[in-house]
């Protein structure tokens, strides 16, 4: 089984919290962000990770994330292709046609990529993406007739379902990828209008790190019970 990593963040918004480095090999908990994603993915049985990153960062993406359970395939980018472009470059590095895991590499996930990976071939879609609900940034004020408030909610979870960053592409889809741009914005929408497109429920944890405070929450998050699981999975 291979899969591919979006690793082409600078990590800009994350300043001199990053220390120069790709956003997907920042420390958090004194491992690569990238690192819990490999663990996830060899422990789903995929021997073989493509990292679609900026070129000039190759070596750093093969020594930071070799040595756990994968061959790590670096896919640089002459250019910056957009996340489509990256997933569609790096697509052309694997072994053998298929089905393939793709992850946003900025992301602390832990999900059941089995059973994730079942659903997609149960269903024969074009493409799976895992979703996941958000909790509101902000607190929620409820409003009765005549703008009476009713109630206040300090950050609820919200009735909507979010792209959680993690995809099982088939074949159909990698071949409809972008050369550039966002799959967000061209191969998704056209696959949903077309029914070929299935979602995964995900209940565990999911947290996106772009800001120092999202780095700050991550670390306390993998310090927690609730990610020992996760952790365990590096050794």
């Amino acid at each position: 089984m291979e899969a591919i990593i979006l690793a082409g963040g600078k990590a800009e918004r994350l300043g001199a919290a990053a220390g120069g480095r790709p956003k997907a090999l920042v420390p958090v908990a004194g491992r690569p962000l990238a690192a819990y994603q490999v663990a996830l993915l060899c422990s789903a049985g995929v021997d073989r990770v493509i990292v679609s990153c900026s070129a000039g960062t190759e070596d750093a993406f093969v020594t930071e994330l070799s040595g756990l359970g994968a061959e790590i395939v670096p896919a640089p980018e002459p250019e910056p292709l957009g996340r489509g472009g990256g997933l569609r470059l790096a697509a052309a590095a694997r072994k053998e046609r298929g089905d393939v895991l793709a992850l946003n590499g900025d992301e602390l996930v832990d999900l059941d990529l089995g059973a994730m990976l079942a659903r997609h071939r149960e269903t024969a879609a074009a493409v799976t993406i895992a979703v996941a609900r958000v909790e509101s940034p902000f607190g929620i004020v409820d409003l009765g007739e005549g703008d009476v408030v009713t109630s206040f909610r300090e950050a609820p979870e919200l009735p909507h379902w979010v792209s959680s960053g993690v995809y099982v592409l088939g074949e159909e889809a990698v071949e409809r990828l972008p050369e550039r741009g966002d799959h967000e914005d061209s191969t998704f929408p056209e696959l949903a209008s077309e029914g070929r497109m299935r979602a995964f429920r995900q209940t565990g944890l999911w947290l996106t790190v772009n800001t120092p405070k999202d780095l700050r929450r991550a670390e306390e998050v993998l310090s927690s019970e609730a990610a020992l699981t996760l952790v365990g999975r590096l050794g």
